[in-house]
């Protein structure tokens, strides 16, 4: 009888410790040398697992929920609140990690944080939503895991704004006449102290940091493409609220989406998607698929192979993993999504010259945007309420003085556009535009100055463990 073959069984990472690999994996390449200050920007600081009693229809449920502050060397803490059922306190870790090395990457003074409540938010009724939320926030109130100056939370997968104008509302009641009270969470609606151009800030952001990139002479060079994105092909896995920007922006610029994927399905034309109709056309028959002019792909991960310039995953964990990543035939893979690769599939687009931007740079839009919120609350003051008249002003008669001079007059359509002040809006996408570009700057320089550094990823952690480890040491807390 023949030997059974022994084959080498595969390591198993959970995801906390996938992000402790990458840790380890750039540790080498920065400034920082002293192995217990490593291991303490590493460490997570504070782990809070909570159940809670809560009456859903005649019966009582118990309610399992966590809040992770994963790094103190800047107060307050921030990170999103999910609801699913996949919520587990490693995960939660994990995105709490990569919170703290997100926002040291975009320069957001904040540590990192996450939370999550385990439950499936489509089987619930608004108001049990709403008694679940409100029980979570009065535990973090009780345990000092959340407040303006503390841990701020904001929104993740299956929370939105609704959701944390419940958070807020339930802090101020328990906090009457803290004066601050509006910052103890982000992603709040407009009227609660939200900021405007919060919702299109996370798919804006990849859309600033793939455009940065895609206009970078030397990389585009590395790559063997052409500068800018007029002639670029995106596919896009993904229609939600990122997955939706990301794919109108890239748009607009002039980019082609030539792929469309959906939990329904997918659909492609090389010759191009018009995104909005896309959307219409869904809203109207509940499924992209058997949209006029394009091919349907039964298996939305089919999308993820088709020809691209860049492609876009969006939406879940781990969909390019170690037997699909080899048929990816994307030059840039932007992780719009947290975790959309796997370490074996990092590994086999790399060893391809794929470029992976990560996620904690490319996704980093929303936190910026979160942070812009939070100034917004402690000043209490609308941006550009003042300096958009006179900034108006200014503008009309600088304009004035030049049509004097030059005996000319500009169209209306060039007057509307000279002499515009700037809004909140405005002013919300100038900071993420400068923060995106700044970031992926700083990224690429140490990726291209350190041959031995041979992706991104790596490169991004490098700078981020940088930034936090010099916080650290400037604290004091270490001789």
């Amino acid at each position: 009888m023949a030997k059974a073959s022994k084959s080498k069984p595969t390591a198993h990472y959970s995801f906390f410790e996938s992000v402790e690999r990458n840790f380890d994996k750039a540790a080498p390449f920065t400034d920082i040398k002293d192995k217990g200050i490593l291991d303490q920007i590493k460490a997570c600081n504070s782990v809070y697992s909570m159940k809670f009693p809560v009456k859903i229809a005649d019966k009582v449920e118990v309610i399992e929920a966590y809040r992770v502050q994963h790094s103190h060397h800047k107060l307050p803490v921030k990170g999103g609140i999910r609801f699913s059922m996949d919520v587990n306190q490693d995960e939660v870790m994990a995105l709490a990690a990569l919170m703290t090395y997100k926002c040291a990457i975009v320069n957001v003074p904040f540590g990192g944080a996450k939370g999550g409540i385990k439950i499936d938010p489509k089987k619930l009724g608004v108001y049990d939503l709403e008694k679940i939320t409100r029980r979570y926030t009065s535990e973090l109130v009780k345990k000092n895991f959340i407040g303006p100056g503390i841990d701020v939370p904001a929104p993740d997968y299956g929370t939105g704004p609704r959701e944390m104008s419940w958070i807020v509302d339930t802090y101020m009641s328990l906090r009457p006449g803290e004066i601050d009270a509006a910052g103890c969470v982000t992603g709040k609606p407009v009227t609660q102290g939200g900021v405007r151009g919060r919702t299109e800030a996370t798919g804006l952001g990849v859309y600033y940091g793939v455009r940065e990139m895609c206009d970078d002479t030397e990389m585009m060079k590395k790559l063997g493409m052409t500068v800018g994105l007029s002639d670029k092909t995106v596919v896009v896995q993904g229609l939600g609220n990122v997955g939706y920007h990301a794919a109108k922006y890239f748009h607009q610029s002039g980019a082609s989406i030539v792929g469309i994927a959906e939990f329904e399905g997918a659909i492609s034309n090389p010759k191009g998607l018009d995104i909005e109709a896309v959307v219409a056309f869904r809203k109207k028959t509940g499924s992209i698929l058997n949209f006029p002019g394009a091919k349907n792909h039964k298996k939305s991960s089919e999308a993820l192979e088709l020809a691209c310039d860049i492609l876009i995953p969006a939406a879940l964990e781990n969909v390019i993993n170690g037997d699909n990543a080899p048929k990816v035939k994307a030059r840039i893979v932007a992780e719009a999504a947290n975790g959309p690769l796997t370490p074996e599939a990092d590994a086999i687009l790399n060893k391809k010259g794929t470029v992976v931007i990560p996620d904690m740079y490319i996704n980093a839009g929303g936190v910026t945007v979160s942070y812009f919120e939070w100034l917004k609350n402690l000043s209490h003051v609308r941006y550009g309420r003042m300096e958009k008249r006179f900034s108006e002003n200014m503008n009309t008669s600088i304009l004035g003085s030049i049509e004097s001079l030059t005996g000319k007059k500009v169209s209306n359509a060039e007057r509307k556009i000279i002499l515009h002040g700037p809004d909140e809006v405005d002013l919300v996408h100038s900071g993420l535009e400068d923060t995106m570009m700044g970031s992926y700057h700083e990224i690429r320089d140490i990726w291209l100055k350190n041959k031995k550094i041979t992706d991104m990823r790596t490169a991004a952690f490098v700078n981020s463990i940088n930034k936090v480890g010099v916080s650290y040491m400037e604290l004091g807390i270490f001789p």
